[in-house]
């Protein structure tokens, strides 16, 4: 009897002993320190470590590819604030403008080739951005396509196709102050998508035509020709700053609109100018009167785009939105 009592006491304690608690289990992530305390280290009553802070999201948005001398844009947004961005492209930087957007952080540059000096091939484009502290690299391979440009063959008088030597020097400095202007990357961004038209007539001559002069090759077309009657107010495509108004030798009374990061507009052959250098000028604002002078055979309005110092095709731009050329 007493062995019998015995025997149930034992058992009665055996139930109510604590089960031994199950191993705790843990793995090393990607990123993890390695000098982390690990649970089987912490002293009792240490609070554990807070989880590490999950990486910001940033999402580059750029087109695969692109035709020769097309624009195109680059768009950065971030879910927390972006502290710095600059884009790199063929050896160019911009620093974008940020804005905010639908409680998200938005970088938005234009970038594109020009067909004067671009041959298709793939392209680097780089995005270095700093949020919270840190900076991330974001790459992308473009790959530039070839276009098929027109050929436009004219007859012109002699000295409009090759400029007498006396003038020689004159067309040497006015080249200076119109690349000066051309690569000019001020810090705002003031223009947007889809652009002002600038007259309403039709494009008498496109962007990237091979042109043959007297039966001479020359260089492509690097702009838009609008057909516009004399005196025709011509209109700046987006707000800016005007940086340059002269009577040049081949574009004739010129203005060149700075729309900031990388972008400028330019409308020659003017009757006169309505706009002086140092101006801020409205989307649609009239800049000058359509009209003849320079090397022009009538009355038109030659329209140019300067992104980062390429000379690019605009013609895209007049009814695109800034979604459709992320594609």
């Amino acid at each position: 009897m007493r062995r019998f009592v015995l025997m149930l006491v034992m058992a009665v304690c055996l139930m109510l002993a604590p089960a031994p608690a199950p191993a705790q289990s843990f793995g090393l992530e990607e990123g993890d320190d390695a000098g982390v305390v690990l649970p089987k280290d912490a002293e009792a009553g240490t609070p554990a470590p807070a989880p590490a802070q999950s990486v910001p999201a940033l999402v580059l948005a750029a087109p695969s590819k692109v035709g020769v001398g097309r624009p195109f844009l680059v768009r950065l947004t971030s879910d927390l604030p972006l502290e710095s961005v600059s884009i790199h492209w063929q050896g160019r930087e911009v620093v974008p403008s940020i804005s905010v957007w639908n409680n998200r952080h938005v970088a938005l540059a234009m970038l594109g080739t020009d067909v004067l000096s671009e041959r298709p091939g793939k392209e680097d484009l780089s995005v270095i951005a700093s949020v919270d502290g840190k900076e991330s690299t974001l790459r992308r391979t473009v790959r530039v396509t070839s276009v098929d440009y027109p050929t436009q063959e004219l007859t012109l008088p002699e000295k409009m196709v090759t400029p007498p030597q006396d003038v020689l020097d004159r067309i040497a400095a006015e080249g200076v102050k119109t690349s000066e202007a051309k690569n000019t990357v001020s810090a705002q961004r003031l223009w947007t998508l889809p652009l002002e038209r600038p007259v309403d007539g039709i494009v008498l001559s496109v962007y990237g035509a091979r042109r043959i002069l007297n039966g001479k090759p020359k260089n492509p077309h690097r702009g838009l020709d609008f057909r516009s009657p004399m005196g025709n107010p011509v209109k700046s495509v987006a707000a800016g700053k005007v940086i340059l108004v002269g009577d040049h030798y081949y574009a004739g009374n010129s203005v060149y609109v700075d729309h900031g990061n990388g972008v400028v507009s330019m409308y020659f052959h003017l009757s006169e100018p309505t706009v002086k250098e140092g101006d801020a000028v409205e989307r649609g604002q009239t800049v000058g009167l359509t009209g003849m002078t320079g090397r022009a055979t009538g009355p038109h309005l030659h329209f140019s785009l300067s992104v980062l110092g390429e000379l690019v095709d605009p013609a895209g731009l007049f009814q695109a939105k800034a979604d459709d050329m992320l594609q």
